[in-house]
């Protein structure tokens, strides 16, 4: 059954866009669309807008950003987000940028990269991490502070660099040489150096498992396929439809939200994503297990790969934009974050948060036009749809009285996703939420849910909507 689906996401669609009413009532704003007769409510007090995005293009980590700092990449997509919006810096009353894997001297990214940009000093920016979902963590906290009348215009966004990682001494070395700062003769100095062992000088390298289980996200989503019962082959078919509708929205100039980067030292500009490779299932059977070895079902195919990149991204009180005669791409409508079992259900955020947000908005799976939905492998998407369609999961873990349903895959990653264009994790949010405001503009839709797994056992999920100015440029 998914397999025909995943078939029939390759297939166009078109949806009706109508005109909306706002009501108040009990401190809920209440919509409908007259055409298509979708009502919703929210509790977000303002019309909050998202104006325009911009991002770099993702490259698999260790080519042509290899020698970059992050916060260069955080200060490209800043500048471009400015140029694209023909808006002056000193207009940006704050900034809100994410980042997970940190670089040390600039730990505050948002800051730094700001400056760098040229932004006056006097604007604030602070960075939040929350794994994969930073970007949105970045963009719905500019929605809180807007809708606390706290400012009018933020940018948000986020930046990860992977090639180039922080690798620490070893705990004994590293408290060897405090110790050091502290020694004040050569006896004690000697008497340090008379500790030092071989052992010592092995590295610490990032972690790549989770700390509270000790397990790789990798290993976590083999045995979530395997729960789920999802196949090896249905993942590869996955995975190609993403490598294959990215090519296709790639060639058809659907990536407006990317803007070029001409990187020192190399004489050609970076203009596309280079991690989109269209492969043939022939091809993809071949790969050996990257993580449960021999029989697991992840492999580097059917799995997001490391990413550099960095977006950027515009939000502001409606009011805010009219005055500037800006023309948004999409309202922020609303919002859920979740958290679960950090072991066993470490990648189901979107299984919990779509039903979360939908029962909130009093929406159903119908009233909406485009999903984004972030891509880490291929078995994590499957298993969130099986679990979606499991009467046994909803009703025992998500509280529901019978199955929630799966969202139709004709509307679903209809551009790719992550498995394809690259994750730099603390960026994808931005983009998820440009490819569903463009979206809708190319497909004539009304409402877009965006929601994505993160690390630690938690997700976020997002209700846009079309703006009547929107364009898709």
């Amino acid at each position: 059954m998914i397999s025909q689906s995943i078939r029939q996401g390759l297939v166009k669609t078109n949806i009706s866009q109508g005109f909306l009413i706002c009501q108040y009532n009990a401190g809920l704003r209440y919509y409908s669309n007259a055409s298509s007769r979708k009502n919703f409510k929210t509790t977000i007090p303002k019309n909050i807008v998202l104006v325009d995005g911009v991002r770099t293009p993702f490259l698999v980590s260790g080519t042509s950003y290899a020698k970059l700092m992050p916060y260069e990449l955080a200060r490209h997509s800043m500048l471009n987000l400015l140029r694209k919006t023909n808006i002056d810096k000193e207009l940006i009353e704050y900034i809100v940028y994410g980042s997970v894997i940190q670089e040390v001297k600039t730990s505050n990214v948002a800051r730094e990269a700001s400056l760098a940009a040229g932004f006056s000093q006097k604007t604030p920016a602070h960075t939040v991490t929350m794994a994969c979902i930073s970007s949105n963590a970045a963009i719905t906290t500019a929605m809180g502070l807007i809708s606390a009348n706290a400012h009018d215009a933020i940018l948000a966004g986020g930046v990860e660099f992977m090639s180039d990682v922080p690798i620490r001494h070893s705990r004994q070395m590293r408290a060897l040489m405090l110790q050091a700062n502290k020694a004040k003769t050569l006896g004690q100095k000697l008497g340090l150096l008379s500790k030092i062992r071989l052992s010592h000088f092995i590295p610490e390298l990032p972690a790549v498992s989770e700390f509270s289980s000790g397990e790789t996200m990798g290993h976590s989503a083999d045995r979530l396929a395997a729960s789920f019962k999802v196949t090896r082959e249905e993942q590869d078919e996955y995975a190609l439809r993403s490598h294959t509708l990215a090519k296709k929205a790639e060639e058809s100039g659907y990536f407006t939200d990317l803007v070029p980067f001409q990187v020192n030292g190399i004489n050609k500009i970076v203009d596309k994503d280079n991690g989109i490779r269209v492969s043939t299932p022939e091809s993809l059977k071949k790969l050996k297990p990257a993580f449960v070895k021999p029989y697991g079902t992840i492999t580097a195919a059917n799995a997001s790969y490391l990413t550099d990149g960095a977006s950027a991204c515009l939000v502001m009180s409606e009011e805010k934009a009219k005055q500037l005669k800006l023309k948004p791409k999409a309202y922020l409508r609303d919002f859920v974050y979740v958290s679960q079992d950090p072991i066993d259900q470490l990648l189901l955020g979107p299984a919990y948060g779509i039903p979360k947000l939908l029962n909130k908005t009093g929406l159903s799976l119908k009233d909406i036009d485009s999903w984004e939905i972030h891509e880490a492998f291929a078995g994590q998407i499957l298993a969130n749809i099986k679990a979606l369609e499991s009467d046994w999961f909803c009703k025992n873990y998500i509280g529901l009285p019978e199955k929630f349903g799966s969202p139709d895959l004709s509307k679903w990653n209809n551009w790719g996703g992550s498995l394809s264009i690259g994750h730099p994790f603390a960026a994808t949010g931005v983009r998820l939420c440009m490819h569903t405001a463009n979206r809708l503009v190319r497909e004539d839709g009304s409402l877009g849910v965006v929601a994505a797994c993160a690390a630690g056992g938690q997700g976020v999920a997002m209700l846009l909507e079309r703006h009547p100015d929107a364009t898709a440029n």
